[in-house]
């Protein structure tokens, strides 16, 4: 009998969820210090070397294609008045919106030469 009692009394009982176990880990990396993933900063810098192209590219699109739209009302809507100014106007617009795109390649591939080398030390890094 006493044999039964001290088996009973050894016995470890554990619940295991695992909802609760990523939660918790979740909870817990948000009070861990951050860590410096290469890849990750490998990621942000050739991020953050394309954002000046794309928001010259976006500028220089939005102001060419609200040029032709108004050169298109102009031309539309007050042909008596403003013909000829709506037709000046509208191709105005379209040669900006057709720099958008070599301006995007251009500012990208200055800002890619300023971050090139931090670029290659990191890929090297993490290809090693």
């Amino acid at each position: 009998m006493e044999d039964k009692v001290i088996k009973e009394e050894k016995r470890f009982e554990y619940t295991y969820s695992a909802s609760q176990q990523k939660e918790v880990e979740e909870i817990r990396k948000k009070y861990l210090p951050k860590e410096i993933d290469k890849m990750e900063m490998l990621r942000k810098l050739d991020k953050d070397a394309e954002k000046p192209g794309m928001i010259a590219a976006l500028t220089f699109g939005i102001v060419g294609a609200m040029l032709l739209g108004i050169g298109m009302c102009c031309t539309m809507l007050w042909k008596d008045y403003v013909f000829v100014l709506g037709i000046i106007v509208g191709i105005m617009g379209i040669a900006i919106l057709s720099v958008a795109y070599p301006v995007y390649k251009k500012v990208t591939m200055k800002q890619r030469d300023k971050v090139a080398e931090q670029i290659l030390k990191l890929s090297n890094e993490l290809t090693i």
